[in-house]
């Protein structure tokens, strides 16, 4: 949630933090105190949203402070406070733009605390229509959205194209790393469903006691901690898609609940007794070979064939030649920009080098070892000795017989929070994955970080 800035202006002290304090009883709101005009105007760089100002201060009056603020940001509101009831001042005023004209007396603070809340959610409206103006414009085009020309991928496309047009459960297998989630996307905002919500979830990252919850929703009181009603991620995305990810780690016992849902279409709050339709096309994804999983009886057959739909199996890097340099160079432009440094070239040796790797981690791993080599090279040119495939924890190199991928990705995952201080947030956006993700592996391997 975006935060929402107030500032107030008033140069009587004791006013001012009355205000102050009755405003920060909204935990989401940030509210600055400024004394005088000057002090406002030398903090206009932190971007508030709303302004209430007296009309009366020693420095300078409040209309010529309102067209101060005006002019450096046309966007902030602005509410007048007065001390006297001057009518004409309020209709100037009023007409000049100012959002609000609010006369001191017992009942200033709640009249105040209501024009905010109306601000808030004006605002709130106006930052939904421009996200969901930017989600419309992504434009995704597979050849630009999922980077590559080899013939393994290109089937791919073919199959993502055909869920476009319809409606159909769609089913994405394939190694970690291989761009599940990326594909999920693409075929949403491509589709008919592309102006409503696109909701994923990773089933292996919620602990399963949470999952009805969360899938589902719950009503207030429906167990120890459930302060208030609940929104499922079902009735989240109502109308678009659901993407379940990591499908095959759902409890068995939860695949049943799942399935009816699938079946009646509507789901029950836990704790609640009404059925909720729903209109959802559902995505799901997992690396395992969920018939195998069937007849290891650990996935639920009729659950299977419910979600199974038009299946999407997504090739590893290994197996898709070229594309290997063309991610590289993808990778490496990505990274020049976020970091605003010209773009290196990969020297011949440095190409040889990874075309050679088995890449168990797929696209994920290819995208770490480039970002390190971006860092580790001249700044002209990422040659073979800048590409390490070994992550410098305990001097233990990748050695792809040697070991499982999720030894790997505990390797990659440890080096980049040690590169980057324990910052999770930073981690989980270099390397493309979710921060739940992390905070589970750090929690089942132990990974304590000095």
């Amino acid at each position: 949630m975006r935060v929402f800035k107030i500032f107030i202006v008033e140069d009587d002290p004791w006013y001012g933090e009355m205000l102050q304090y009755h405003l920060s009883l909204n935990p989401d709101f940030e509210v600055h105190l400024f004394g005088n005009a000057k002090a406002c105007l030398s903090s206009l760089h932190l971007k508030p949203n709303v302004i209430s100002i007296d009309y009366n201060l020693p420095d300078i009056n409040g209309e010529a402070l309102f067209k101060k603020i005006k002019t450096h940001n046309s966007s902030i509101k602005v509410i007048v406070i007065s001390g006297q009831e001057e009518i004409n001042v309020a209709v100037t005023m009023l007409k000049r733009g100012v959002y609000d004209y609010i006369i001191k007396d017992d009942n200033t603070k709640d009249i105040l605390w209501n024009s905010i809340q109306r601000i808030r959610e004006n605002t709130n409206l106006k930052h939904e229509i421009e996200d969901l103006k930017e989600q419309l414009e992504l434009k995704f085009d597979f050849q630009k959205t999922i980077i590559g020309q080899s013939e393994a991928i290109k089937k791919s496309f073919s199959l993502i194209k055909n869920a476009v047009k319809n409606n159909i459960n769609v089913s994405i297998t394939g190694e970690t790393g291989t761009g599940k989630e990326v594909v999920a996307k693409a075929i949403h905002y491509s589709s008919e469903r592309r102006k409503m919500p696109f909701i994923a979830i990773n089933m292996a990252a919620i602990p399963k006691e949470l999952i009805e919850s969360e899938l589902f929703g719950h009503e207030k009181g429906a167990f120890t901690g459930a302060h208030s009603r609940k929104i499922g991620k079902f009735e989240e995305a109502n109308g678009g898609t659901i993407f379940l990810d990591e499908i095959a780690e759902l409890d068995i016992n939860l695949q049943v609940k799942l399935l009816r849902v699938l079946q009646e279409r509507e789901v029950i709050r836990v704790g609640g007794n009404k059925s909720i339709k729903f209109n959802v096309r559902l995505i799901t994804a997992t690396n395992k070979n969920l018939a195998e999983e069937v007849n290891k009886e650990t996935f639920r057959k009729d659950l299977f064939y419910r979600i199974i739909g038009l299946p999407i199996e997504l090739p590893p890097l290994r197996d898709r030649d070229n594309d290997i340099l063309i991610l590289a160079n993808h990778f490496i432009d990505i990274f020049s920009k976020e970091n605003t440094m010209k773009s290196p070239s990969l020297s011949l040796n440095a190409k040889t080098k990874l075309l050679k790797y088995n890449y168990p981690g797929n696209v994920r791993e290819l995208k770490s070892f480039i970002d390190l080599a971006c860092v580790m090279c001249d700044g002209k040119e990422i040659t073979a000795n800048d590409i390490s495939f070994n992550t410098g924890i305990h001097d233990k190199p990748f050695t792809a017989m040697e070991k499982t991928l999720k030894e790997y990705n505990t390797e990659i995952i440890t080096f980049f929070l040690n590169k980057y201080n324990n910052n999770v947030m930073k981690v989980a956006g270099k390397l493309d994955i979710g921060k739940s993700t992390i905070y589970n592996l750090m929690k089942s391997e132990k990974i304590i970080n000095n």
